[in-house]
């Protein structure tokens, strides 16, 4: 909690005073304050717990012990792209995980000055206060949410193909640009379900374990068991997944039925 709160003063001071915009490829920015986000995030770590490792967007990993069964999985500023627009619409993120498997996470939205928090077995929240999923149980009665990878315009026939297929079968579906916070309001019912490829660990491992500890389930896009390598996933309430599931499968069968035809 104390390094996603740091990170979003960070945040807010650079949105004052301004920042430096680099890219790391066409579209892909990274900023100077994605960057001190990071470097305050691994100086505290290191002070404190110095035998364990660290994944983390700009930097890199790991770094203290390989061998270590701590790894703090940390995204500096998730929708840097957003931050650099000056659209309110990013946070910082960030899990612990023993043994390969996350066990708490805080994910902070500065300008909303909204903290969610949870720790497995012991629920999730916003600012103190518990979350639930939602209890809609039919996609058309759901709101959905998506995101893009950098890649989209490689990508963009499938990917907005995708998009469409579930506007004709959900009340609507957004895209905000911030897979932590996609996840997070998952959480707290403000979405029904969450769907996105080309993920890395740093963009879900808080925030999958967030919809977990609200009720909510992840999986892969396919329906298998949730693995934040397989950088894929599916988030709902619970109430939705299987339509979800459904809905992609039938999407990609039909999708090679046209391409071989």
């Amino acid at each position: 909690m104390e390094i996603v709160l740091r990170a979003g003063d960070i945040q807010r001071a650079g949105q004052e005073s301004g920042f430096r915009v680099d890219k790391k490829g066409s579209i892909d920015l990274v900023t100077e304050v994605d960057l001190a986000c990071e470097r305050m995030c691994r100086e505290t770590i290191a002070e404190r717990f110095p035998e364990h490792d660290i994944l983390a967007e700009e930097l890199g990993g790991p770094s203290g012990r390989e061998s270590s069964r701590f790894r703090w999985v940390f995204d500096p500023l998730d929708g840097t792209t957003n931050y650099a627009h000056g659209l309110p619409i990013y946070c910082s993120s960030l899990a612990l995980e023993v043994d390969g498997r996350a066990e708490v996470a805080a994910i902070y939205d500065p300008t909303r000055r909204e903290l969610f928090t949870a720790e497995r077995g012991e629920g999730s929240y916003l600012n103190g206060r518990a979350l639930r999923v939602s209890q809609t149980s039919t996609l058309i009665d759901s709101l959905l949410v998506t995101g893009f990878p950098y890649s989209v315009h490689e990508e963009s026939g499938d990917l907005v193909a995708l998009f469409g297929y579930f506007l004709g079968r959900a009340r609507a579906v957004r895209r905000l640009g911030s897979a932590a916070l996609d996840l997070c309001y998952v959480a707290a019912g403000r979405f029904e379900g969450f769907w996105e490829q080309h993920l890395k660990p740093w963009d879900v491992a808080a925030g999958a374990l967030i919809v977990a500890e609200a009720g909510g389930e992840v999986s892969g896009m396919d329906g298998a068991p949730f693995d934040p390598a397989a950088a894929h996933l599916i988030a709902s309430n619970g109430h939705v997944h299987g339509e979800v599931v459904d809905t992609i499968a039938a999407f990609r069968e039909e999708r090679a039925k046209k391409q071989k035809s």
